[in-house]
């Protein structure tokens, strides 16, 4: 099976676990899930201009964007103005559209508010957080 390359857009406070569950699901060779993560490691700066180059570099090599939709993914960041959005995950999404990537969101729950910028976008949706659902929702975008 071929590796989809894919950026994964996340809060870090928040829902990094997930992004964790994500590795491990790719590094068991056991399990049906393949994937080139071309997301950014935390980027250790106070500095958006760095980070905004750091993550639009990750999401230009990639195809695929999937956003994980946790309780935070709308909330406005303190540093919003300077990012252009309301916060890292919409700058993310923004950068993903224009890079052509297609999108895929999956909400932890059903209730999360999904980010503004995902919206409207044509994002092909996972029903749930697995492997099974998550893997359907890149291979129909």
């Amino acid at each position: 099976m071929t590796k989809k390359k894919v950026f994964v857009s996340f809060d870090y406070e928040n829902d990094r676990q997930y992004k964790q569950l994500l590795d491990a699901w790719d590094a068991n060779k056991n399990m049906d899930f393949v994937f080139d993560d071309c997301s950014a490691d935390e980027i250790h700066t106070e500095s958006v201009s760095v980070v905004k180059a750091g993550l639009t570099k990750r999401i230009k090599d990639s195809k695929y964007t999937l956003v994980i939709v946790g309780k935070e993914a709308n909330k406005r960041h303190s540093d919003y103005k300077e990012i252009g959005y309301r916060n890292w995950i919409n700058f993310e999404i923004a950068r993903s559209k224009e890079n052509g990537n297609k999108l895929v969101a999956v909400k932890l729950d059903k209730a999360y508010e999904s980010p503004e910028e995902l919206l409207e976008s044509g994002a092909s949706w996972a029903m749930r957080f697995s492997q099974e659902s998550i893997i359907k929702a890149l291979n129909e975008a």
